[in-house]
């Protein structure tokens, strides 16, 4: 692995106007991914939503704006940090991605991974988790435990849209976002 490291921008330059699978068709924007291209923490949700396909940005919808409120207790911004979802596109009426779907996007998601070289990774939901760590299982099982994906630490906990549509997740959240925070910023437990 001596070949010089790709940037987001090449990466986004050869993904160019994406025709690979059936979304092309119904979306109004891509949706590569956003914020600091060396951020310690890079985030992967699962797709992009209705208010993302038209603006152009991920989680900028009601979902965005609780997962700002997350990272705001982390005592981070949107800014620092770097925000993706597994797909690029969004899937007719914020279905769940499917499988072929994840599997066409997911050389550029490992390529996003590559290029931010991120501390700790983030995945909102099962199919962020299922499209970094393949058979591994649901967010449900997963969710709070340290994993890794290519020598990286992985957390995974609930999408900010579960929470959204079941508040009592917020607990379980806060609780995954300690183990976050506890890797991000070097604290041992005893």
């Amino acid at each position: 692995m001596n070949e010089p490291k790709e940037s987001l921008e090449d990466i986004r330059r050869k993904l160019g106007d994406c025709q690979r699978c059936e979304l092309a068709t119904t979306r109004r924007n891509l949706i590569f991914g956003s914020g600091d291209p060396a951020a310690c923490l890079m985030i992967v949700g699962e797709a992009p939503g209705e208010a993302e396909d038209v603006i152009g940005e991920p989680f900028v919808g009601r979902a965005g704006q609780e997962l700002m409120k997350w990272l705001a207790a982390m005592s981070l911004s949107r800014n620092q940090v770097y925000i993706t979802n597994c797909i690029k596109c969004r899937p007719p009426n914020n279905r769940t991605p499917y499988d072929q779907e994840r599997h066409t996007c997911l050389p550029f998601l490992r390529r996003q991974v590559a290029a931010v070289a991120p501390r700790v990774i983030l995945a909102l939901g099962t199919p962020a988790i299922q499209s970094l760590l393949p058979g591994m299982g649901t967010i449900t099982h997963l969710r709070g435990q340290q994993l890794e994906y290519e020598g990286v630490p992985l957390i995974g906990t609930y999408h900010p849209s579960a929470v959204l549509r079941d508040r009592p997740k917020l607990a379980n959240v806060v609780a995954d976002l300690g183990v976050l925070v506890k890797i991000l910023y070097g604290k041992k437990e005893n």
